[in-house]
């Protein structure tokens, strides 16, 4: 942790990221960050005490570079780094969508480039980081690169390859949770509980369910036959569950989300 780290973009995801680091330990005389507005710049050095800088310091001072700007700004941003970014930094992105080799291809030949697949819920110190090898970043790395995300949830180091598949999982999964907590809710009202009521029912379900899957070790088929009696209410809701292709319109949904990963990777946005 004696590493300089800057966090380039300080919005939601960057902000989550600098407090989680300062959380696990990193001193703040070692973090620096950027953003647009001045006005944001010392709100955060107001509220975490970590010095705001440009851009092109950031590049010249951190040993890693966290790039948590939105996809639609990377080039422009790596063009204002490439001349500051030496192959000793490690530069690592937090964009959704974007390749290392877009990276790479911008930057100082043999410069590590790590890419990182955050959710939301790094916003709560529950989030999945998916982090992926660019062609120049070595175990170290990637283990510098854990280190950084570990403070806002778990990560899970993946090929490249399988990065569009963990978007449509983690990065979108979240959405889908509240999509079905949504549908849930007006379920409840449907039948006749008020809508604040069904929403605490609902959510408490989803947590406890979320915990029981986290700790107890069993594969969601158990956990599930646990709770389904023989002619009971719950098989009655599943095979309603299957009768309208719930499971096949899932799968769909996620292949969806995966191809629509790639053609924003491949710049077709």
């Amino acid at each position: 942790m004696t590493q300089t780290v800057a966090v380039l973009g300080t919005g939601k995801i960057g902000e989550a990221l600098l407090s989680g680091m300062i959380r696990a330990g990193w001193p703040t005389g070692h973090l620096l960050v950027t953003a647009r507005r001045t006005e944001r710049a010392e709100e955060l050095r107001t509220r975490y005490g970590v010095e705001p800088v440009s851009n092109a310091d950031a590049a010249k001072r951190a040993d890693t570079l966290i790039l948590a700007v939105k996809p639609q700004d990377m080039g422009t941003l790596l063009d204002e780094l490439a001349s500051h970014i030496t192959p000793d930094r490690l530069v690592v992105s937090a964009a959704a969508g974007i390749t290392t080799a877009f990276i790479e291809e911008r930057l100082a030949a043999g410069t590590p480039v790590v890419r990182v697949m955050p959710n939301t819920p790094v916003l709560v110190d529950e989030g999945m980081s998916v982090i992926s090898a660019g062609s120049h970043a070595t175990h170290e790395h990637l283990a510098h690169t854990e280190e950084i995300f570990g403070g806002v949830g778990k990560t899970l180091r993946v090929p490249e390859t399988q990065q569009d598949a963990a978007t449509a999982l983690s990065g979108s999964g979240p959405a889908y949770f509240y999509f079905l907590v949504e549908a849930m809710t007006d379920a409840g009202i449907l039948l006749g509980l008020p809508r604040a009521q069904a929403h605490d029912l609902i959510v408490q379900a989803a947590i406890g369910a979320a915990v029981m899957l986290r700790d107890s070790g069993e594969h969601p088929v158990k956990l599930r036959e646990a709770v389904t009696s023989p002619a009971g209410t719950t098989i009655s809701a599943i095979r309603e569950l299957e009768n309208h292709g719930v499971r096949a319109a899932l799968i769909a949904a996620l292949e969806a989300a995966r191809d629509r990963s790639r053609e924003l990777a491949s710049g077709n946005g």
